[in-house]
């Protein structure tokens, strides 16, 4: 056996979607991360090998932007037959993109050596390369979910359902116990143009009439997401139990669909099964602070917000599909949407330990609005970019200017309710011709620039001035009722393409005294957040929008220059 050993400066344990884009946003920033990923492929329940779609906050112009939005509208528009192997392989070409993100695939985290409450390396088995990885690194981002470095490391964690009086909250039982939300294995169907038949397997359980399963809606536009079974199990420990038993049940339900009666379903055939299931909660670490339902209800004001989310607390049963009394979630309403704070994020015990997705320091309660997937990589662009900014200024990451950190994350297209992002200064300095392009707001009708093909937004100087940069954001349409992939596949599926409002074809010019022009032409923009790196001088720059994908109107929510 061999052991290779790293030194970084942020090493990220779990490639889910919040690991994933705390490692493009920390690298991205400029300091050195390193990815370990215990599966082949990156993107958690997300993946091909669990193949949930992307939730997040529900709400009017809540849907998150940033580094999510940026994966699903490459996801769009490289992957128009919605495969999720090629979901997968835009995941990994972001990740190996990135030049100062080092990327481990099939490893696994066993241990971590510490000095006192810091941690000085993690160590992962890589089976396939049978190979140890050996990682040293200032800060250490447990994005796995099940908080794998908690029991590696002494940092205190939660598991289970506080009681009601510990946090004073409404939703927990009266007693604490150790239930939790338990883990489903889905599958997906295909339409065909003919008559197809499904021959369960002898294990598979039977459901002979649709009282057989009660409450719940088992129909051809469904995920199937309340198969679901663990949560009076253990979460961690019973995974390949909770397997057995979920693909008993997936087997049973697609029989009852395709042999038990009219469910509409002749001509659609079983496509794909999930081996491996995707969990919803398990351990939770305690932080420098513990968000609980009443922050949540409160909007989660915090000073210290950067990041949010909007997603019901949507508390499962912990008895699951073995629930029989009702529906088996209650979806408690949350404010939509409500900030989560950086020390939710930050270990209360361990000096150098950070995490983010559905691991954070969370009650029961409010775990069941923040765990969805789009909160978590909101969550993890985050702590990225705050693990940068600490590495950068030389200060611990609880004592990172917390407005800077801020200033950063909305330059980057990430919303942060209730706050503003500034304008560049010589954007300010310029007359423009269309004043909402420079407004600081980059979501909202109310903050659109609404032209037609051909039409120009133009600032201007009574001089030259240097340009080095220019800031776009188009409009990809924050209010699409579609996800980022399809649960299921109808025949002809055209649900799933490029937003029409999205711009698809633009041109930047740069005019000096001389009345001389310079010119940038774009004619496959598929991003709504663009940045151009430029070295001009010119008296007046103009962005002149050619075509969108669909839409008439050439809708800009951002153009600055600086």
């Amino acid at each position: 056996m061999r052991t290779l050993k790293y030194s970084t400066d942020l090493c990220i344990i779990g490639g889910g979607l919040s690991g994933l884009c705390c490692a493009l946003a920390a690298s991205r920033h400029g300091i050195k991360t390193i990815l370990v990923q215990d599966r082949a492929m990156l993107g958690g329940n997300s993946s091909s090998e669990i193949r949930m779609h992307i939730c997040g906050s529900k709400g009017k112009n809540n849907r998150e932007s940033g580094i999510i939005e940026e994966l699903i509208l490459k996801n769009l528009y490289t992957n128009p037959s919605s495969l999720f192997p090629l979901w997968d392989l835009v995941l990994y070409d972001k990740a190996i993109s990135e030049k100062n993100l080092t990327l481990l695939l099939n490893s696994s985290c066993l241990d971590a050596e510490m000095n006192g409450n810091s941690i000085v390396s993690i160590k992962a088995w890589q089976s396939n390369a049978e190979t140890f990885h050996e990682v040293h690194a200032k800060y250490f981002a447990d994005c796995s979910g099940d908080s794998i470095l908690s029991t590696l490391t002494g940092a205190e964690f939660m598991y289970g359902r506080e009681a009601k009086s510990e946090f004073s909250e409404t939703i927990p039982p009266d007693v604490a116990d150790k239930k939790t939300m338990g883990m489903s294995c889905l599958f997906q169907i295909r339409e065909t143009d003919h008559k197809t038949t499904y021959i369960p397997p002898k294990w598979a359980y039977k459901y002979e009439t649709d009282a057989d399963l009660p409450f719940k809606d088992h129909t051809r536009d469904d995920n199937f997401w309340w198969i679901e079974v663990g949560g009076e199990w253990d979460c961690l420990h019973d995974t390949d139990r909770c397997r057995e038993e979920l693909l008993k049940i997936c087997c049973g339900v697609w029989d009852h669909m395709k042999n038990k009666g009219d469910h509409g379903v002749d001509n659609w055939e079983l496509e794909w099964i999930g081996m491996y299931p995707g969990k919803r909660e398990s351990r939770r670490y305690v932080g420098k602070y513990i968000v609980t339902q009443n922050d949540v209800e409160a909007e989660g004001r915090f000073h210290d917000m950067v990041a949010y989310a909007g997603w019901p607390m949507d508390d499962h049963f912990p008895a699951g599909f073995y629930y029989t009394e009702g529906h088996p979630t209650i979806f408690h309403p949350a404010p939509q949407p409500w900030g989560l704070p950086l020390r939710c994020m930050i270990s209360k015990n361990i000096e150098n330990l950070v995490f983010a997705g559905r691991n954070i320091s969370v009650t029961h309660a409010a775990l069941s609005s923040s765990r969805v997937m789009a909160t978590c990589a909101v969550l993890g662009q985050a702590l990225g970019t705050a693990a940068a900014l600490a590495i950068h200024d030389n200060c611990h990451i609880e004592k990172v200017d917390i407005k800077k950190l801020q200033a950063m994350l909305m330059e980057d297209d990430c919303y942060l309710p209730w706050h503003s992002r500034e304008v560049s200064a010589l954007s300010k300095e310029a007359k423009c011709s269309h004043e909402v392009v420079r407004n600081g707001i980059d979501r909202g009708d109310e903050n659109l620039y609404i032209g037609k093909k051909g039409e120009s937004i133009e600032y201007s100087f009574d001089d030259e001035r240097e340009i080095k940069e220019i800031r776009l954001v188009f409009d990809s349409n924050l209010e699409r009722k579609f996800y980022n992939m399809p649960c299921n596949h109808p025949l002809n599926d055209q649900r799933f393409n490029m937003p029409k409002t999205l711009i698809k074809e633009y041109i930047l010019e740069f005019e000096n005294n001389n009345g001389e022009i310079e010119k940038i032409e774009v004619t496959d923009n598929h991003q709504r957040f663009v940045k151009h790196k430029v070295d001009y001088k010119a008296r007046k720059v103009r962005l002149i929008p050619l075509s969108s994908y669909g839409s008439k109107e050439m809708r800009v929510f951002d153009f600055e220059i600086r």
